[in-house]
């Protein structure tokens, strides 16, 4: 195997993987978006199989600026229930805390000493 032949394989790899991100990354859009029907996604999906280039040429200079749009919305959705879920979690007090620990102990779940680190961490 020569010095080109490895050049070669590294950049066909290099497309290879850039190929099947944008796939993906089609995919993904098209089942975020709720605009869309299911018919209109399968036959996205049967274009994508049958003709794979030129489907995502075309989906990208026609749904390309909803994209963005689309994946900024999912990630502030999951980062606003991310935030929900820590301050919850933040504002228990220590008689929640410890009888979760309590309830996780008589269930068999945790052992005696976790349950005193628990306490201990709850009451700290």
């Amino acid at each position: 195997m020569s010095f080109w032949d490895i050049i070669w394989f590294i950049i066909v790899s290099f497309a290879f993987i850039a190929y099947l991100m944008i796939m993906f990354n089609i995919l993904g859009d098209l089942f975020r978006d709720d605009s869309v029907s299911g018919w209109l996604k399968a036959v996205w999906i049967v274009c994508l199989i049958f003709l794979p280039f030129l489907t995502a040429l075309v989906y990208l200079i026609a749904r390309g600026g909803g994209m963005a749009r689309r994946h900024e919305e999912a990630y502030a959705e999951l980062r606003k229930a991310q935030d929900e879920h820590i301050r919850s979690v933040a504002t228990a007090s220590p008689a929640e805390e410890i009888a979760k620990a309590q309830a996780l102990l008589s269930s068999g779940s945790i052992d005696q000493a976790e349950f005193a680190a628990l306490k201990a961490k709850a009451l700290a």
